[in-house]
Order: structure tokens, then C-alpha cells, then sequence
């Protein structure tokens, strides 16, 4: 197996058999997705689905592999080792919304709506959520989601901005106990709620701790 990254000779090899796939060569032709951009993106599918269910020590390269059927090597190729097949797995952007220009008053609402429409068209949100659940790496990736893409957004509304991580949190204990029961436990109330009857529900509890005074 090698541990280093595609060499230019793969790389050029991969496009020229893709070429060749779409038709004559001489012939214009629209631009197609080049085939490592497939072997990766099922890689890191067959990878986030493996680490949810078997947890970061459990999965092994070979089976990843197997489930993005490919053979190991590849997996090595692309990203070296567990550890970095891992950190392109997990690789979230959440996109939190900037609350300095949205009322007060509606902030919890707009964070919640959010998070809502990010849980339902973001498969790698989703897998690291589960995989969260799991294994202890997991849970490092998300909490450091939260840290990093989180709290800076809440500190702009805290009435007291250095409260920033303790409401975070307690924004979390919200959000993704609901993201847990919706789309992971799929409890039966909480994934018949509409998004506006969630928004109802969480967002005044949400926006206590955002924007109250200490208990």
C-alpha cells in the first residue's frame, strides 16, 4: 500500500481512461466529472456510513473499501491513513446564519429553522451526528463544530458575550436533542412535527438562552 497522495502519472492515467469513456477524444465534448472525484466521493460516503456504524475504532480501511467497492489501496491513496480519512469525513460547514441582522426577538426561530434545513440536505451533518453518538472521536468533531462555528454567532447576541460557550451549550442540548430524536432515534412525535411546529416549540426555549439574564 502507499501512504502518499494521487502522483501525477494516477492522476493524468485516471483522466485519460475517462476520456476515452466519454467518446471520441477529438469530438467537443461537456466536461464531465473526472473518475478520482467519483472514487473519492464514494469513499467518504462508504466512510461516514462505516464510522456511524461501527465507531472511529471499530472501522478499518478494508472495510470501507469493501463498502465503497474499491479495492484498499485506493483508500490509502487518497487519504493516507484512518486518522485522515477521518478528518475528510467529518469535514462540516454548518453555515450558521448571522443573527446581527435579524431581531432580537426572532433569533431562536431563525437559528432553529436553520438548523433544520442544514439537518435535512447535509449528509455528512447527519452522519457525523450519529457517529457523535458513537465514539469519542466523533463527539471531538462536533463539539468542535460548536465551538468554532457556533459560539462566535451566539456571541453577538449574548446580552453577556464571554456566557457565550455555557449557552452554546444549552442551545445544543436543544438543537441536537431534537436532531438525536428526529433523524437518528426517529422517534415517532418528533419526526411527524412540521418545521414550523418545531420552530414553535424550541425556539422560545432557545431564545431564553440566548438572549435572558442569568437564571
Amino acid at each position: 500500500m502507499s501512504d502518499h497522495a494521487p502522483s501525477a502519472a494516477g492522476t493524468a492515467t485516471e483522466d485519460a481512461l475517462a476520456a476515452a469513456l466519454s467518446g471520441d477524444p477529438g469530438d467537443p465534448a461537456p466536461a464531465r466529472p473526472r473518475r478520482s472525484d467519483a472514487t473519492r466521493a464514494a469513499i467518504l460516503t462508504a466512510a461516514r456510513d462505516r464510522f456511524a456504524a461501527d465507531g472511529y475504532e471499530r472501522a478499518t480501511i478494508r472495510a470501507i473499501a469493501r463498502d465503497a467497492g474499491i479495492d484498499p489501496s485506493m483508500v490509502m491513496r487518497y487519504y493516507g491513513n484512518k486518522a485522515g480519512l477521518f478528518a475528510a469525513a467529518s469535514e462540516i460547514e454548518v453555515h450558521a446564519p448571522d443573527l446581527t441582522h435579524v431581531p432580537r426577538d426572532q433569533a431562536a426561530a431563525r437559528l432553529v429553522r436553520h438548523f433544520l434545513e442544514r439537518w435535512e440536505c447535509d449528509e455528512t451533518l447527519m452522519a457525523m451526528m450519529r457517529v457523535g453518538v458513537t465514539n469519542e472521536a466523533g463527539a471531538e468533531r462536533m463539539r468542535g463544530v460548536f465551538a468554532e462555528q457556533i459560539e462566535p454567532v451566539l456571541a453577538t447576541v449574548c446580552p453577556v458575550p464571554e456566557e457565550a460557550p455555557t449557552r452554546a451549550a444549552l442551545v445544543a442540548s436543544q438543537i441536537l436533542g431534537m436532531a438525536l430524536c428526529r433523524y437518528v432515534l426517529h422517534v415517532p412525535p418528533a419526526v411527524g412535527l412540521s418545521h414550523d411546529e418545531v420552530v414553535a416549540w424550541l425556539a422560545p426555549t432557545i431564545q431564553r438562552y440566548l438572549t435572558a439574564e442569568r437564571p
